[in-house]
């Protein structure tokens, strides 16, 4: 079963894969999502993907790299 435009939307926004509506849409598009503008119209999805896209996006920036794992060349090392 496909993903629909809405449910791929709410899963990009909640990843932090777009800052704000205009660049969810624009990736949507990319992804080859059908009728994004229309689908994303009403006032209550844009403003609640607004809201998803701003607070996740701005906590994936400031995460900070996952330094809890270090890496080694040799496994026996660890």
């Amino acid at each position: 079963m496909t993903t629909s435009t809405i449910e791929r939307a709410y899963q990009l926004a909640r990843a932090g894969a777009a800052p704000d509506v205009v660049r969810l849409k624009e990736r949507l598009k990319a992804d080859g999502c059908r009728a994004v503008d229309a689908l994303l119209a009403p006032r209550s999805i844009r403003g609640h993907l607004e809201a998803i896209c701003a607070a996740a996006y701005a906590a994936h920036r400031s995460a900070p790299p996952d330094s809890a794992t270090p890496e080694f060349d040799n496994p026996e090392e660890a």
